[in-house]
């Protein structure tokens, strides 16, 4: 007796067939739920917006959020900086969006030493410190364009002190020396007063020291020294151009 193994054989083989392509249509369609095929979302802009407003936008579409800080002293306090993804990026909903917020309060830094510094080299280390450009002034100073003074709120900002990021550094920059001369005048025996006033009309670079270390009050503190004199040892008179070094040696 024969039996015809070809149809059942070929009737199993329909049905193994059969249930691997349902399986394969069902994995797809699975899929696509699983990763939202065709519910992709542009990435709103929420950058500069207040951080409250942005996380609700945000979470209206479903994204997850994470909240980072840092300090900008150009933008408003708690100011979206920065995000990620970036605007017009086409995302999925549940994605986490990390945004960078403008601190409320400043954080404390090491104020850097800008002195001795070109002007372009201490605005660079300002912008990369955090702190701001205040008013520039000169005088007179054979460096010229170098940082002779960094000044906060009126008083010497001293390097290595704690100050707010955001503040602002007044620089005080050398005038260059001027290419005509003049004749070094004479202030020996004036008060400091007069000799500074004197002094100032040739824009010259002063430096005062006390003999007696003590606080020097220009009214009465007399000029004993000056370097340099008004005429050497052969009473040649001596030569200066604006911004040129003079010592004062009072008592």
């Amino acid at each position: 007796m024969q039996v015809n193994l070809k149809k059942p054989f070929l009737f199993h083989l329909a049905i193994v067939l059969g249930l691997c392509v349902l399986l394969f249509v069902l994995f797809f369609a699975a899929l696509n739920q699983l990763t939202a095929h065709g519910k992709e979302l542009k990435m709103p802009l929420v950058k500069g917006k207040a951080v409250g407003a942005a996380i609700k936008d945000l979470k209206a579409l479903h994204f997850e959020v994470y909240v980072d800080s840092t300090y900008d002293p150009f933008q408003p306090p708690l100011a979206v900086l920065k995000q990620m993804p970036d605007t017009g990026t086409i995302v999925k909903p549940g994605r986490t969006v990390f945004l960078t917020v403008n601190m409320l309060a400043p954080t404390k830094i090491v104020m850097p030493n800008l002195v001795g510094l070109s002007f372009g080299s201490a605005t660079m280390l300002l912008r990369n410190s955090k702190l701001i450009l205040g008013d520039t002034s000169y005088k007179p100073n054979n460096a010229k364009g170098v940082v002779l003074e960094q000044n906060c709120n009126g008083a010497t900002a001293s390097p290595g002190k704690m100050i707010p990021q955001g503040s602002r550094i007044s620089l005080v920059l050398g005038a260059g020396a001027g290419k005509v001369e003049h004749d070094m005048p004479d202030v020996y025996g004036q008060t400091l007063d007069i000799a500074l006033t004197v002094l100032a009309q040739y824009n010259l670079d002063v430096t005062v020291i006390s003999k007696s270390n003590g606080v020097i009050d220009t009214n009465t503190a007399t000029v004993i020294d000056q370097d340099p004199k008004d005429a050497n040892e052969e009473g040649v008179f001596n030569h200066v151009k604006r911004g040129s070094k003079v010592v004062l040696t009072v008592e």
